[in-house]
């Protein structure tokens, strides 16, 4: 369950029957031309269309976005958390030990404990007969040759100690002798934990990119931690644009229900992020630029406006800001007018709410503060090309800012042929049946059925596959501890925030009805092995037929 929701590598293969195989990770392409960003404009006509262009393909988008902020993720400063505090957090810096493990020889069992071949004297004395040495004690007087005192698990074995006898293995006859049994015959140094055994002073337990784990938490503390140097997680603010979103009720009057604004910001956090507010915009021009300038965020989602139609102002805000764009469409389904851009540094004096965030921050870790890059990762308006644009474009670029390592490549073989674009790359969501992906019919770009069922998305080359072909499958970051485990802090920024606006509501039902079955960011095949039976149920329609997408040449913005 601990596994990667935060980044972790996912375990190799086992080779078992019912675990997919890892293959791999492919070579990052060559790095991206620099873009020189177009001079500001103070009033761009809507109508403005970018230059025609091709769209940046998928695999090179991905590795764009994971080095978009490799530079600012290297400088920026750990937080010191307390072990109380650290849980999903990423480790900032490797963890080694700052005492041996054990500190002393300990008894590993309740017996008693023996200084050369028995039979072996007992105390005379009733308090060490009945009690003898036990665990938080200090050491214990030397052991003479020939004897044996009682001794708990976890005590400090006295010296002159050679072995340590189970008390099922020994019987004293009340004459003051302990005899072994003949079945057990006692061996030098049995039952008998070493100094060091588990890691001397100085060894590396952990390396930096590691996810906090209750396990990794017990191992800081057995280790002499009351702290942690954790990466600070990037604060994201997500701008949901759009004159016809419904926050409440059925949709009506040609106006639909708000599906990412409760979806968007978990999923965030599932990545990672601290998500400082979701906040929706109306299509008017001025306001989406000035949203996006006075954000202290050091990444902005927006969702919708990315195409060039006449409400769509995401380009003309970042021609106006004058960022540079790093991806500027990709060539994927759903999901093609995403967008990935460089944003300026923000004003000194921006706003109250970013003077506010700082001074939080410097609370947190105390000292020079340094800024990662500001960057914004514009989504589609449709909710699976949102999905899409999150898998491609935000995950990697908030795994740079988290210092979480590329998940391995998860191939799995298709349970039935899907078809593909005849140029992009396809998303897909699938579930897992025994050892297959199972594509779910319901995977247009408007839809969510598909997706909220989904264990993965897999990625359909261009022209589709076969039944049987292995794709790469996009794991989905679903973790109890990212969509459950919030913060002291942001639970009260919510709470305070539902006094102004209807976000907090919308996220706590979105944090509540969050899959908590998964792994802390990403589940084994073993695990999808497992969860393939209980899930055949919902598959027996499922197939790449009769989804109602369209994704012909002419598919229309998605």
């Amino acid at each position: 369950m601990w596994r990667q929701f935060l980044g972790n590598s996912t375990p190799e293969g086992t080779g078992s029957k019912n675990t997919r195989s890892r293959a791999p990770a492919p070579q990052a392409p060559a790095p991206y031309p620099k873009r020189t960003p177009a001079a500001p404009t103070s009033h761009p006509h809507p109508l403005m269309d970018k230059p025609h262009h091709s769209p940046t393909s998928w695999p090179d988008a991905r590795a764009i976005a994971a080095r978009a902020a490799v530079k600012e993720a290297a400088h920026a400063a750990p937080v010191m958390r307390p072990l109380s505090e650290a849980l999903g957090q990423v480790l900032a810096a490797p963890l080694a030990a700052l005492t041996d493990l054990p500190p002393f020889d300990t008894s590993a069992m309740d017996g008693w404990a023996l200084a050369g071949p028995g039979p072996w004297r007992l105390p005379t004395d009733d308090r060490d007969q009945d009690h003898g040495i036990l665990a938080g004690h200090g050491e214990a007087a030397a052991l003479p040759d020939g004897h044996a005192v009682r001794i708990a698990t976890g005590a400090r074995v006295p010296p002159g100690a050679t072995a340590v006898l189970r008390s099922e293995y020994g019987t004293d006859a009340g004459d003051g002798w302990l005899h072994a049994s003949a079945a057990h015959p006692v061996v030098l140094g049995q039952d008998i934990r070493t100094r060091g055994q588990e890691c001397r002073s100085g060894d590396q337990l952990l390396p930096a990119g590691t996810l906090v784990t209750p396990a990794v938490l017990g191992l800081a503390a057995a280790a002499g931690y009351d702290e942690l140097p954790t990466v600070r997680r990037p604060r994201v603010e997500v701008l949901v644009l759009g004159d016809e979103l419904l926050t409440e009720g059925l949709p009506q009057d040609g106006r639909i229900r708000d599906a990412l604004g409760p979806m968007v910001g978990p999923w965030l956090r599932a990545l990672g992020a601290e998500v400082m507010s979701t906040r929706r915009l109306a299509d008017e021009a001025d306001a989406v630029c000035a949203a996006v300038a006075e954000s202290s965020a050091d990444v902005v989602v927006t969702t919708g406006g990315t195409a060039a139609g006449p409400v769509d102002h995401v380009h003309p805000t970042l021609r106006r800001l004058g960022a540079e764009l790093l991806v500027d469409g990709v060539a994927v389904r759903p999901g093609h007018p995403m967008l990935l851009a460089r944003l300026a540094p923000a004003s000194s004096a921006s706003s109250a709410s970013s003077a506010s965030s700082e001074k939080s921050e410097k609370a947190e870790n105390p000292g020079p503060q340094t800024r990662p890059a500001r960057h914004l990762v514009g989504l589609p308006g449709n909710p699976l090309a949102a999905v899409s644009g999150l898998l491609t474009l935000a995950e990697p670029l908030l795994r740079t800012l988290t210092g979480r390592p590329a998940p391995a490549p998860g191939p799995a073989p298709l349970a039935e042929a899907v078809q593909g674009h005849p140029r992009d790359t396809r998303l897909v969501p699938v579930t897992f049946r025994q050892d297959a992906a199972v594509p779910l019919r319901f995977n247009g770009p408007a839809m969510l059925r598909g997706i909220a069922v989904a264990d993965g998305l897999a990625v359909i080359p261009p022209g589709g596959a076969k039944r049987g072909t292995e794709v790469e499958v996009l794991d989905l970051p679903w973790s109890a501890i990212a969509t459950e485990q919030l913060s002291y802090a942001d639970q009260s920024r919510y709470a305070d925030q539902s006094r102004h606006t209807d976000q907090a509501r919308h996220a706590d039902q979105a944090r509540h009805t969050g899959r908590a079955s998964r792994g802390t960011d990403q589940a084994s095949p073993t695990d999808r092995a497992r969860r393939a039976p209980q899930a055949s149920h919902r598959t027996d329609k499922a197939a790449g037929h009769g989804d109602g997408e369209d994704i012909s040449p002419e598919e229309g913005p998605a």
